[in-house]
């Protein structure tokens, strides 16, 4: 076995990227179909990782820079959000809403009955529609515990695991497809390819070039950590309350309390132009450890019924972003752009997400409103509708006599 420290992790992610960025430049499949760049850098590393263990040889991460990572994107998101934009986006903030739900009540029902008719516990197709999808790894090693220690569902938590992470594979992928499939053939108005009708803003385009200082990037790191070690601190006065919220939206809520406070009591504006770039990179950072060190023979493990109601859960996804998510919102360009995020926090995480609309906002063109969207329900609404569809799930008659 190979054990990479904390370093040999970083120069990893860095070569992932770099490998992702010379993949998606050079091969055109992946261009076309707007595959972002750590998924496609990531999944080359994992599919290596995967070959070399039928050689006896294991590869394994320091991974203790994933999550700081990750609450650094989110303290971005939140210092990026201000609440004349907020308010703006309100109604379609609401619209997304309501389609998010509807997926997840799809998701649960296919989940259900899948399993029901294969001959498996509907608590297994429960575990593999929105908890594990879209919720993700932490949602689902949390109800997988539950369903073991209440229920007595064998393996839940490595069927979780495994679950989530196919999740993760499959909405980093379908994205880009379905965005371009819509643009394409629907013809969708306000999209014109290489063309860029007005100067992009915060996450919409990671790759253009940005003036900063030094002093600058210390005032927008020290932005940062204060949202880190605030949303910590907030975290964990409300654990075991009925307000308990991951982390990652703790860190987000403060981010828009301090970027919005401060504007409004004319202390200092913060930097979005830096905000975004820090945010990128701890994204492509994040997103980079998270694919590389995907244990891909989990998903090899998954019994062949397992396999069949994740493929489906996957196509249901597709088909709900191009026929309802895109249409509910406008079917227009940012609707198009929509439906790509959506794939990515509906089958995976909302840096998932972002990668995917970036991925597509590079190659047609700018989407403010999908960049407002996105993170705001991605992050805030999710898990607490994700938490209400679960239970009244549960309250199920079948469920319920369990």
């Amino acid at each position: 076995m190979v054990q990479l420290d904390f370093y040999g992790t970083l120069v990893a992610a860095s070569l992932v990227l770099l490998l992702g960025r010379g993949l998606v430049t050079r091969i055109g499949f992946l261009r076309a179909y707007n595959i972002p760049e750590p998924v496609a850098g990531g999944l080359v590393v994992a599919l290596a990782l995967l070959a070399l263990r039928s050689f006896d040889v294991e590869v394994r991460f320091d991974t203790s820079l994933q999550t700081p990572l990750m609450l650094a994107f989110f303290a971005t998101i939140g210092l990026s959000a201000d609440f004349a934009s907020l308010k703006k986006g309100g109604r379609v903030v609401g619209v997304f809403l309501l389609a998010v739900i509807g997926l997840l009540v799809v998701q649960n029902a296919m989940g259900i009955g899948l399993a029901t008719a294969l001959g498996l516990d509907p608590l297994m197709g429960l575990l593999t529609g929105s908890i594990t999808l879209a919720g993700g790894h932490g949602t689902g090693a949390a109800w997988g515990a539950t369903f073991s220690e209440k229920y007595g569902l064998a393996s839940a938590s490595e069927l979780a695991m495994a679950s989530a992470t196919f999740g993760l594979v499959l909405g980093g992928l379908i994205g880009g497809p379905v965005a371009r499939l819509l643009i394409k053939r629907t013809q969708v108005p306000g999209c014109i390819e290489q063309e860029k009708p007005r100067a992009p803003k915060g996450f919409e385009q990671p790759n253009k070039e940005r003036s900063i200082t030094p002093f600058s990037f210390i005032e927008t790191l020290a932005l940062i950590a204060v949202s880190l070690l605030a949303g910590s601190l907030l975290n964990g006065l409300l654990h075991g309350s009925a307000f308990e919220l991951p982390t990652f939206v703790c860190v987000l809520f403060v981010g828009v309390v301090l970027r919005n406070g401060l504007s409004a009591l004319g202390l200092y504006q913060v930097f979005e132009r830096e905000v975004s770039v820090l945010g990128n990179v701890s994204l492509s950072l994040f997103l980079a450890i998270a694919l590389m060190s995907l244990k891909l023979w989990d998903l090899a493990s998954l019994a062949l019924p397992i396999f069949i109601i994740l493929a489906a859960q996957t196509l249901v996804m597709a088909l709900f972003a191009i026929f309802v998510t895109f249409r509910v919102m406008g079917s227009n360009y940012d609707a198009a752009v929509l439906a790509a995020g959506h794939c990515g926090f509906g089958l995976g995480a909302t840096p998932t997400a972002i990668a995917n609309m970036q991925a597509v906002t590079q190659r047609y063109g700018p989407s403010q409103i999908a960049f407002l969207v996105v993170p705001m329900v991605g992050a805030f609404f999710i898990d607490i509708v994700n938490v209400i569809v679960i239970k009244l799930y549960l309250a199920l008659p079948f469920f319920a006599a369990a």
